[in-house]
């Protein structure tokens, strides 16, 4: 899933960005609110990080021209000020989750996978088809053993199982997938999705190709002829 980080504390901010990109988000990362309203108006984003105190535009600032302009993208808000009063404020901009500092990175971690799976419409916390689980705790159980994923790997099977049994585009995937900074093409998905593919190979469990739409996460239990 990718993710926009916008935290002017470039210590924080590259700590933050190795650490989610271990956990499979694609991280674009910024340093002030004007980049971070240009990238939120020209790129597409499971959720994005604002902290509050930046230069050129505040967080808040961004977070008001994201929701004038329509856009829906679930908003987590990072800021150094835990006051009631700045939570309440963030929150009648329209963030959807607010996050003081300082933080444990696990926390970060569930709070905005628990934004993506309520933006998906799934409530329930561990997302399941066939003998696939997604663990809100971020991995991924085949066969009610761990599956091994690189963080490639599990980012584009996430996506895939939040949209399950519903097609998704190589282009999506890419963007989803890979961040800016990533020198790769969309053609590097069907690399992806061939090494899922063999991982899911014994199982109920398969990604299948639709010719002009894209590929789709389904069991092959429910693909019963009427």
């Amino acid at each position: 899933m990718r993710l926009l980080l916008a935290e002017d504390n470039r210590e924080l901010a590259h700590w933050l960005e190795k650490a989610l990109a271990n956990t499979g988000f694609a991280v674009d990362c910024v340093s002030d609110g004007l980049a971070a309203d240009h990238l939120l108006q020209n790129e597409s984003y499971a959720v994005a990080v604002l902290d509050i105190e930046m230069p050129r535009l505040s967080g808040l600032e961004v977070l008001a021209r994201l929701r004038r302009r329509g856009q829906a993208v679930p908003v987590l808000l990072l800021t150094a000020h835990g006051s009631v009063a700045d939570r309440v404020k963030g929150l009648n901009e329209g963030a959807d989750d607010y996050l003081p500092k300082p933080f444990e990175l696990s926390e970060l971690e569930a709070r905005l996978r628990a934004l993506v799976r309520r933006s998906e419409g799934q409530v329930q916390e561990a997302q399941r088809l066939g003998e696939l689980i997604f663990h809100d705790a971020g991995y991924f159980e085949l066969q009610g053993k761990p599956l091994a994923l690189t963080p490639r790997e599990h980012a584009l099977l996430t996506v895939l199982m939040f949209r399950r049994r519903r097609p998704v585009s190589r282009q999506q995937l890419f963007e989803q997938v890979f961040s800016l900074s990533d020198d790769v093409s969309p053609e590097s998905i069907e690399i992806y999705i061939h090494r899922l593919r063999k991982k899911l190979l014994a199982s109920n469990v398969q990604i299948t190709t639709l010719r002009g739409l894209g590929y789709v996460l389904e069991c092959s239990d429910e693909l019963v002829a009427p």
